[in-house]
């Protein structure tokens, strides 16, 4: 489903089917779906009336297939408040990113506020991880979620609990990479194993605002997308990896236990060299928590 306001700009649209007094199917001379959305603009509407563009404030192509069955009795279900909301969220979300968020992402969104609301209503909270690597990996998605989150709640005069951005986030990262549904939260948990791995080792819990817990965020990012793309760093020289494993036991300790994770997630196992460069950031963090700036 995309944004398309060229609906509005023509003079006249025949309506196909009235979901509700807000939201109209019509189909255009090219035989595609589209959702037709403005505050009463369904009322009393007859399927072979003409619609007045001028009454349209939002309008989305339907794309083909199930989804389109989804969209359509999603769009015919959620209270148009929530549709006005969510939709108004993302055009603020594409502006802070200055770019499109895609066809699928508005009603994605539309169904998991929706979702939220009604677990909220029931007094219910699905426990998350606040998952600070996000703002460390990906700040200007993240702030972007953060301002949809805010939006969402400003537009409906109900605070969204804070762990949305969270899941708002992962929303965005999805819509905008070329990748499988799913893909950026399954990358993130790796992540937070590994960085949950290390701080059992080191008995402590890292400090997320450091520097070097960045450079470590970041560097086990990229040795996920390297082991995925089959790129992973390899050296002839082991002389240094025999000096780090031998010089820090601990951090090499628990780098072995990050290779055993990663074997067993994903099953392919660090090169030296990768498990070298896991060593150096440990034993920084390591340090860090002897210099008492880690809690």
């Amino acid at each position: 489903m995309t944004t398309d306001r060229s609906v509005a700009r023509s003079p006249a649209v025949v309506a196909h089917k009235v979901l509700n007094n807000n939201v109209v199917i019509s189909v255009d001379s090219a035989g595609q779906e589209r959702v037709l959305m403005g505050r009463g603009l369904g009322f009393q509407l007859q399927p072979t009336d003409t619609i007045d563009p001028a009454k349209v404030e939002k309008t989305f192509i339907l794309e083909q297939g199930s989804g389109a069955d989804h969209a359509r009795q999603l769009l015919a279900s959620v209270p148009y408040p929530v549709i006005e909301a969510v939709t108004a969220a993302v055009d603020e979300a594409e502006r802070i990113l200055g770019r499109s968020l895609g066809r699928r992402l508005p009603m994605a969104i539309i169904d998991h506020v929706q979702y939220v609301l009604e677990r909220m209503q029931k007094g219910i909270r699905i426990p998350s991880t606040a998952m600070p690597e996000l703002r460390v990996l990906h700040p200007q998605e993240f702030d972007a979620a953060l301002a949809m989150a805010r939006s969402v709640s400003a537009s409906l005069q109900t605070d969204l609990p804070a762990e949305e951005a969270v899941f708002l986030t992962m929303h965005i990262l999805n819509a905008t990479r070329d990748e499988p549904n799913g893909t950026a939260a399954l990358l993130f948990r790796r992540v937070q194993h590994v960085v949950t791995t290390v701080e059992g080792g080191l008995g402590v819990q890292l400090d997320v605002a450091s520097p070097d817990y960045a450079r470590f965020i970041l560097h086990i990012q990229f040795l996920l997308q390297r082991l995925v793309a089959q790129t992973m760093l390899r050296g002839s020289d082991t002389s240094f990896f025999e000096f780090a494993k031998h010089s820090y036991p601990r951090s090499y300790a628990i780098a072995a236990d990050v290779k055993l994770y990663v074997s067993e997630a994903t099953g392919s196992d660090l090169t030296d060299e990768e498990l070298l460069y896991v060593i150096v950031h440990v034993e920084r963090l390591a340090n860090q928590v002897v210099d008492g700036t880690a809690p």
